[in-house]
């Protein structure tokens, strides 16, 4: 008898899938490079003279749900406003600040100036179009030193990596302002849309499964029924995995998990109900009557002939 061997992928099915996984990882490569871009961006204005006071802010964090981000502040001083290479100011220093963050800054003369967090108010957007939310912060920022204005130069950036941080800035006398607009990163639009997705592509599945075990009569498969129930819990912990945990409400819910939760557990229900009636009740046992014992006849004699 003549044996075949297994079948195995020619050429072109290998050619294809080595092609495939290449552009895949040169896209992640890309992608991680632009988020790589985002995440250095900076942006500077101000005055260039050689006496002046450094600012260095930072967003550390942003929070969305209490529209506010977190603004880490490194204040320098230079030339004749600095003693000690730039650590201490000469005179008592003061940042006046704009409506948006919580008060001025105070440093006292011929002290160490430590980086100071501030809150600043978020306005615009919702939290409620995760994972397209996007909001806007105004940022001034102008220095007393001994009771008269001085120069600034600012540099904004930002740390936060769930956030892409979009900056325009400019000088207003001797002030510098930062329009800034805030977004979820590329990271998190790419996740949250995968997301979705795969919501939608577990729910369909589950209808499939469903459609399966109903129109071929299957009765009470519970190897399926117990895959559609783990499906309907998991995908539960699987939103609450969304980067940046938004609030339940969100675009995310709207668009996929609550119609993905919805279908399997219609799809459970009709399974369930469907299996019973095809199974149905057990057939009665017949009852037994008393046992009737039956003697066997005597042979006839045989007659004289």
């Amino acid at each position: 008898m003549a044996t075949t061997s297994p079948r195995r992928p020619g050429l072109l099915g290998t050619v294809l899938i080595l092609l495939t996984v290449t552009a895949a990882v040169l896209g992640g490569l890309w992608l991680q490079f632009g988020e790589r871009e985002d995440q250095d961006a900076r942006s500077t204005v101000g005055s260039s003279a050689p006496d002046r006071i450094d600012i260095d802010a930072s967003v550390q964090r942003v929070d969305a749900l209490g529209r506010e981000l977190a603004l880490r502040v490194r204040v320098t001083p230079r030339g004749a406003y600095a003693e000690a290479g730039g650590v201490a100011p000469v005179e008592d220093l003061t940042l006046q600040t704009s409506p948006s963050v919580r008060g001025d800054l105070s440093f006292p003369a011929h002290r160490r100036i430590a980086s100071v967090d501030v809150p600043v108010t978020l306005t615009g957007g919702s939290v409620t179009d995760y994972p397209f939310d996007a909001y806007a912060a105004e940022l001034e920022f102008g220095a007393v030193l001994a009771g008269e204005g001085v120069p600034v130069r600012m540099t904004l950036s930002s740390s936060d990596a769930l956030f892409a941080l979009d900056v325009g800035g400019t000088t207003v006398r001797d002030a510098v302002a930062f329009s800034a607009d805030v977004s979820r990163s590329r990271s998190v639009l790419v996740f949250a849309v995968f997301m979705m997705c795969a919501m939608w592509a577990l729910a369909v599945a589950v209808l499939m499964g469903s459609w399966f075990l109903v129109s071929r009569r299957k009765g009470l498969t519970w190897p399926a029924l117990s895959w559609m129930a783990a499906t309907l819990f998991a995908l539960a912990a699987f939103r609450n995995a969304a980067p940046g945990t938004p609030p339940i409400g969100s675009l995310l819910d709207y668009l996929a998990f609550f119609w993905a939760e919805i279908l399997i557990a219609f799809c459970v229900i009709v399974v369930v109900v469907r299996g019973v009636r095809m199974e149905g009740p057990p057939a009665p046992e017949a009852p037994r009557g008393p046992a009737v014992t039956t003697v066997p006849e005597a042979p006839e004699a045989p007659s004289p002939g």
